[in-house]
């Protein structure tokens, strides 16, 4: 079994590397325009499944154990102890607005540790599930892998509530397997982890991508942070940091750092920077930060993989206040508008697509090329948008805006977290990676982003209509589905919580269905190469009935440059005299 694992802990390795998956934000209420706490993901991953994952409030019998399973290869890892209680979670918020997101850095291969029963995947669950803050499931994560081992590599997080935003990355000790003196057994003497979590200052955002983004930090300030020795403390209002108590000793240990302590850096030591986590990591958090502050062109060579350029910050402050909407937007970047632009490029073809087929980097002759990994891929299985309103009932504040599939082609519904059940279209076991099912959101958005892949610069215009016009309608309904559900609360929390569970299950059925007939549209506007002519969505037809000629937009100049350049004369049309 110790075997098997360890070559399943290589082949996640060697997948993180190759995919470099998922993007986070991170936005404090400071720096949200309705006073809110965001941060979003994207679950990038060439086998992972579009679908809300629900875990409704239990009370657990003494005794009680749960299983616990591989994210990235769902093999059962272990059993733990349940805790008596366990919250609702719907997606990754739960019942308290608590929201957790993720993305594997990887960092130093050989700290790992294969007889760990807890992975990064059951970090996140088992925290949304018993944890009312941010800071207490910083602390749950924290006892987990002191507990029981930390079973995954190089890990950030971001962890929210209603009030604070904190930034969280952890990576195993590693395996030191000793024979235990009183019981005579093997044991990993460096079970567990080392980690920081870090408070976003209010009016501030952050994003992570693949990369451990800590460096130098703040120990032992009594107020302002403190160490997993100290959790008595960790309710301390200006507490800004909390680490491991032992990771820069034990990184002295193993050799990764040997200057004064005032230098220790996180990323550094346990993640080392190279070009790879540069360009194809950093660079997405480049982007964001760029799109909404004027000060970030000076870490453009660090981000394109210049190492030896300025580094960019932790934390930002934005220029202006953010919304949803604008998270939505950040996650359907391909670096548009700077040099790096996917759409640009001969790659991008005569359609001017801007993804890139794996694998990320290819050869030609003795040479290593790659291509640009941005936000927007073709492989998310889904993403959010977690929203969280302090001054509403968490049942009403808690909104988790799901999406299913590419970022740039879905559509974000909004969930609420007092809803009894999760809808169907979206609803886990409605279809799997390899299961078609014809009423599930996935499949049904996949094959949208399908036809948009064939003809990007053609289907896009219609599809962003569509888009804009379902999450836009959703946005302008939640002010009065508040109002609705608040009304409710006061005299009925049953009734309230029903009225949610309806408002979200038409919501994602209207999504679905607007989406499928979308598709439809396309398939017959687009319909072998031509273009119909259409007015308003209804296709033209002449006098007779009979459909309208088809214009036939051919290719752009670029295109047929190459094709000149290619084929010389080959193709060329006799002159006539």
């Amino acid at each position: 079994m110790k075997i098997l694992k360890t070559v399943l802990f290589l082949l996640i390795i060697a997948a993180v590397n190759q995919s470099f998956a998922c993007t986070n934000y991170l936005v404090t209420k400071g720096a949200s325009a309705d006073g809110s706490t965001m941060i979003s993901y994207a679950a990038d991953s060439h086998i992972r499944y579009g679908e809300l994952y629900w875990r409704p409030a239990a009370d657990w019998p003494s005794g009680a154990m749960v299983t616990l399973y591989d994210r990235g290869t769902a093999e059962p890892l272990g059993q733990i102890p349940q805790v008596p209680h366990t919250y609702q979670v719907v997606g990754f918020m739960n019942e308290f607005q608590v929201s957790i997101g993720e993305t594997t850095f990887g960092g130093r291969e050989e700290l790992m540790d294969t007889s760990a029963v807890v992975d990064y995947g059951s970090l996140m669950f088992l925290a949304l599930q018993r944890s009312k803050t941010a800071r207490e499931a910083i602390r749950v994560i924290a006892e987990l892998v002191e507990n029981f081992g930390y079973a995954s590599s190089g890990e950030s997080f971001s962890i929210a509530d209603p009030n604070e935003v904190w930034f969280m990355e952890i990576i195993s000790r590693g395996s030191n397997v000793v024979t235990d003196k009183k019981t005579g057994k093997k044991i990993n003497a460096d079970k567990g982890a080392v980690w920081v979590a870090v408070r976003i200052p209010d009016g501030y955002i952050s994003a992570h991508a693949n990369h451990a983004r800590i460096t130098g930090f703040e120990r032992e300030n009594k107020k302002t942070s403190i160490s997993s020795r100290s959790f008595k403390l960790i309710n301390l209002p200006d507490l800004q940091v909390i680490y491991a108590h032992d990771v820069v000793d034990f990184a002295r240990r193993k050799g990764y750092f040997t200057g004064d302590e005032k230098n220790f850096s996180f990323s550094d030591v346990y993640a080392p920077l190279s070009f790879d986590a540069a360009r194809f990591c950093e660079l997405r958090v480049w982007s964001v930060f760029n799109q909404v502050n004027s000060d970030m062109q000076k870490y453009f060579g660090y981000a394109s993989g210049d190492l030896s350029a300025e580094r960019m910050p932790l934390f930002i402050k934005p220029d202006r206040k953010l919304t949803p909407a604008d998270l939505m937007h950040f996650k359907r970047d391909y670096l548009q508008g700077t040099s790096l632009d996917m759409s640009q490029d001969v790659g991008a073809g005569s359609f001017g697509l801007p993804y890139r087929w794996r694998p990320l980097t290819w050869k030609y002759g003795e040479k290593e090329y790659f291509n640009e990994r941005v936000t927007v891929t073709q492989q998310t299985g889904f993403s959010f948008v977690a929203q969280m309103r302090s001054w509403l009932p968490d049942a009403v504040g808690g909104i988790f805006w799901f999406g299913v599939d590419d970022a740039g082609s879905t559509v974000y519904m909004p969930f609420y977290m007092g809803i009894l059940k999760v809808p169907h279209p979206v609803a886990e076991g409605n279809g799997d990676m390899l299961t078609y099912s014809e009423s599930a959101a996935f499949w049904v958005f996949n094959r949208v982003a399908h036809f948009k892949y064939l003809f990007y610069n053609r289907v896009m215009p219609d599809l962003q209509k569509v888009q804009a016009e379902l999450e836009n309608g959703f946005f302008a309904e939640i002010a009065e589905t508040d109002r609705k559900a608040l009304e409710l609360l006061q005299t009925d929390k049953e009734a309230a919580r029903e009225f949610l569970t309806v408002y979200c299950a038409t919501t994602a059925q209207k999504t679905v269905d607007r989406w499928r007939k979308l598709g439809e549209f396309l398939l017959v506007k687009f319909l072998d190469g031509n273009v119909k002519k259409e007015k308003d969505g209804e296709f033209l037809r002449n006098p007779w009935g009979y459909p309208q000629s088809p214009m036939f937009p051919g290719y752009n100049d670029e295109w047929k440059k190459e094709v000149i350049q290619e084929t010389g004369d080959k193709l060329k049309m006799p002159e006539t005299k």
